[in-house]
């Protein structure tokens, strides 16, 4: 990005983040208000991650959370398994509508304060993810998958292996950079704020976040979804066409 734009941006954050402080001064009952630098991340062929930055104010006192969502996807994943001493990849279960990116964004550690029921009730939290496998394959089994999953997730830094730390200014402002990484995925991306006081949600603040391919990347990705046919043949054709130029070079020399 420009250094102007940049510039520009984060004055435009500034001056929103103010226009929030004095929306939600002293002695105002407001509801949690939240907001993201850009609502829209284009990723090109160049795209090497990058960071937003996500802020707002509380609506009164209490602890916050944020939890960031990506679109749900149905996730295939393998196991694992012993058989006579040997280690070997078992079937693969589908868990389905699985949040394709997690993350989970708080003022201060979960396990300190945060109820159970309230996490399990909201999902906040890998641990309390409603991952549901397409296969009757039994508790335990779907225990061991389920783990599998998140530990390919993370790998892949899709999943958070812990709480983000959220900056509180002043008791009331809130803010934190969240790294989007390369190979983050593309769709609908949802940000859920939740103010928690005496160990219940008072109150929540959704903030949308879009993330998609643009340039020549997604005009090839568009083809290839919406027309995978007339996609796979353009591929074939250019695969011979290529093989029989290499050979043309090759007879010359």
């Amino acid at each position: 990005m420009p250094r102007r734009a940049h510039s520009i941006r984060r004055l435009a954050v500034a001056l929103t983040v103010l226009t929030v402080f004095l929306a939600t001064g002293p002695g105002r009952a407001q509801p949690v208000i939240a907001d993201v630098s850009e609502h829209f991340i284009g990723i090109t062929a160049d795209f090497t991650g990058t960071n937003i930055l996500f802020f707002g104010s509380a609506g009164g006192p209490g602890k916050l959370v944020v939890v960031i969502s990506g679109p749900a996807q149905d996730i295939s994943v393998g196991n694992k398994i012993q058989r006579a001493g040997i280690w070997m990849n078992s079937e693969r279960v589908t868990f389905k509508n699985a949040p394709s990116f997690y993350r989970v964004l708080s003022s201060e550690p979960l396990d300190e304060w945060l109820p159970l029921d309230v996490r399990e009730a909201n999902q906040i939290g890998v641990e309390y993810l409603n991952l549901q496998p397409t296969e009757d394959i039994g508790r335990a089994i779907t225990a061991d998958y389920r783990a599998a999953l998140i530990r390919n997730m993370q790998a892949k830094n899709h999943y958070g292996k812990a709480e983000g730390q959220l900056k509180i200014l002043g008791g009331r402002l809130f803010r934190t950079d969240v790294f989007l990484p390369s190979n983050v995925p593309t769709g609908d991306y949802s940000i859920k704020t939740y103010l928690i006081r005496d160990g219940r949600v008072v109150d929540t603040e959704m903030t949308p976040l879009n993330i998609n391919k643009t340039g020549i990347g997604a005009k090839i990705y568009q083809v290839a979804h919406q027309h995978s046919a007339l996609y796979g043949i353009a591929a074939i054709v250019i695969a011979v066409l290529a093989g029989l130029g290499g050979n043309a070079v090759f007879r010359k020399s």
